[in-house]
């Protein structure tokens, strides 16, 4: 039996409305439509118009469609649908989004912070499939997760369960999180950034030439830069990599200790760089977290690559059936 859902993934300066289909166990992406995003009006009204045009292309209704999925950056509350002024989306305070959709469409429809809707995507139809305990790492730009507990995804209170980013692992070190020192700051890709701009800093004070950047280009150092460079043998690269890999190690081992998972799925920079950070990683996790803990806990990188933004929005559909059957 096939079940017809929507995602709506909402970001700062993309957004999209996916049609997805469930088959069994499985989802397939039918169609999808993006457009920039603007003004918060606008792209409110872009949202529920490109949902209706999506429904009618496809001759989705009210009575053939079980759900719909909302994907945003937070602050928002879950439990009301409401978005609460993100900082990515300036104007966006205190927007009703899912009653928005629900009434333009006739459609439930459930909203969740994206870091949460890619744990569940990955939980559902990635990496993640079949384990019942499970915490999801975005580690892109900044350093986001989702936790998977007892089978369940698990938001905390008020939605703020899952912000490993915020943790701070060393009184000094690069910024992420609004903390220096933090673990988005050693494991995200622009920590990853601000880590090699210090190794070259420093090696041009020592009058020491940096065969991948200039010394008028510091500032311009990208995490992607440096991975290729460490793919080429380069010693300073693979260094930078390997600082932030065992601060990761010190992060996931405060994550495996508190929440015994059986499965920690890590995307983005790490997912394309996993020969860069594992054997580091894994040293420091064997080092500092319980030893029982760390046998039944596997790491790995993300399945569902540059697709899992559109997982993700489809993800939150699906599992509001779920909830509701």
């Amino acid at each position: 039996m096939s079940r017809n859902i929507l995602g709506l993934d909402i970001g700062g300066t993309k957004c999209a409305v996916i049609y997805g289909i469930l088959e069994g166990g499985d989802i397939r992406i039918a169609d999808k439509i993006r457009f920039d995003t603007t003004k918060a009006e606008e792209t409110i009204e872009n949202l529920l118009s490109t949902t209706e045009e999506m429904m009618a292309r496809h001759g989705l209704t009210a009575a053939n469609t079980e759900a719909i999925g909302i994907s945003c950056g937070g602050p928002l509350s879950s439990a009301t649908g409401v978005v609460m002024s993100p900082p990515n989306l300036p104007g966006w305070d205190n927007i009703p989004i899912v009653k928005l959709v629900q009434e333009r469409t006739g459609v439930k429809a459930a909203l969740q912070n994206d870091a949460n809707a890619c744990a569940l995507a990955e939980w559902k139809f990635g990496a993640g499939r079949g384990s019942r305990n499970m915490a999801f790492l975005t580690f892109g730009t900044g350093l986001g997760a989702g936790l998977i507990i007892d089978g369940k995804l698990y938001s905390g209170t008020n939605d703020n369960a899952g912000e490993l980013g915020h943790i701070r692992l060393s009184e000094f070190g690069p910024v992420g999180y609004g903390k220096k020192g933090s673990f988005e700051g050693f494991a995200s890709g622009g920590g990853i950034a601000q880590i090699g701009k210090t190794f070259v800093m420093e090696a041009i004070q020592n009058n020491k030439k940096v065969s991948w950047c200039a010394p008028d280009k510091v500032n311009e150092i990208t995490a992607k830069q440096i991975a290729e460079a460490a793919a080429s043998g380069d010693e300073m690269a693979i260094e930078i990599y390997h600082t932030s890999a065992r601060y990761l190690g010190k992060g996931l081992s405060i994550v495996i200790d508190i929440l015994n998972p059986e499965l920690i799925v890590i995307g983005s920079v790490y997912a394309r760089n996993e020969k860069l950070f594992y054997d580091e990683m894994m040293k420091v996790i064997r080092e500092e977290a319980l030893a029982g803990a760390v046998a039944v806990c596997k790491v790995v990188p993300a399945a569902l690559g540059e697709a899992i933004g559109d997982y993700a929005s489809l993800s939150i559909a699906a599992n509001l059936i779920e909830i509701q059957q």
